[in-house]
């Protein structure tokens, strides 16, 4: 997408935090947005926000639990209603799920993956036909993590399996919808100042938390302060230079490159070196010589 005028995003997650960060820097380019939150106060501080730069005619908002696909098919019919043409669909909300692995239950997989991997999954099936149906192209924008590139502690196990598949997703549908003239980023944020360790108020009613979880999340242990902590508006900055560049990977911090790198050394020396000739033909989309198909 090399244009924003006039466009039209929808951000789930986008009333706090990251999502409101991505969203003002997206009024500011000339676009109009569908904040989608599952909190009301964050809703009504937002809009309240957006009122006070005088910008409220580029700004409608819905209350949407991500997980709940009726409720995401409505949301989408509103876009539509209130915006017309939908350009960009931003995945972003999430939850900062952790806890101690010898306590974890289903619960605590039911809610963390429903959310941060789910919520992304239930965009895509929702609003990709929108953004395919008028043929202009657009941008979708999936919120990984920092932690999906990188080993983390078992207690983040659900939060790293969650956006580690959202990292992978993002990857593997780019190609194809390059194609449609749709482009695709993932935005892994290290530390940001948001309202992502709020579990509590931040947890649709149909799930529930295993007891070992509840204790370290009203402990506060889900919010831990960095200096290094960006703004959301710095990171609303580089979501919109990526999607303007067609960037897939957008990284707020650098500090875990070493850890990263050494990951991924880890995994290319475990790699044989004896070669099959023909896999690779076909790895690199060409037919092994002797093929009669």
């Amino acid at each position: 997408m090399k244009t924003t005028q006039d466009k039209t995003a929808f951000i789930t997650g986008g009333a706090s935090g990251i999502g409101l960060g991505i969203a003002a820097a997206f009024v500011d380019a000339g676009m109009n947005v569908v904040l989608a939150d599952l909190r009301q106060d964050h809703i009504d501080d937002a809009l309240a926000a957006f009122a006070r730069r005088r910008q409220s005619r580029h700004v409608h908002a819905v209350r949407l639990d991500v997980t709940d696909r009726a409720a995401m098919a409505a949301a989408s019919e509103e876009t539509a209603q209130v915006f017309g043409k939908l350009h960009v669909l931003v995945n972003n909300a999430g939850v900062g799920i952790q806890g101690p692995f010898s306590g974890i239950t289903y619960a605590d997989w039911d809610f963390g993956l429903a959310v941060n991997l789910g919520g992304v999954i239930n965009g895509l099936q929702t609003f990709l036909p929108r953004i395919r149906s008028h043929g202009e192209g657009g941008h979708i924008i999936n919120t990984a993590s920092l932690a999906a590139l990188v080993p983390m502690p078992a207690q983040y196990v659900i939060y790293q399996a969650a956006k580690a598949a959202v990292v992978t997703l993002s990857e593997g549908i780019r190609a194809e919808l390059a194609q449609e003239n749709i482009g695709v980023s993932v935005l892994c944020p290290g530390p940001v100042r948001t309202n992502i360790h709020e579990l509590t108020r931040n947890r649709p009613p149909q799930f529930s938390v295993g007891d070992a979880f509840r204790a370290v999340e009203n402990a506060g242990g889900t919010y831990v302060p960095f200096p290094s902590m960006m703004e959301p508006a710095e990171v609303g900055a580089l979501v919109l230079k990526a999607m303007l560049n067609d960037e897939l990977y957008i990284i707020t911090h650098g500090e875990w490159k070493q850890m990263a790198e050494g990951r991924h050394s880890a995994l290319i020396a475990a790699m044989p070196e004896k070669l099959d000739p023909a896999l690779l033909a076909m790895i690199a989309g060409r037919r092994p010589s002797g093929s009669d198909d």
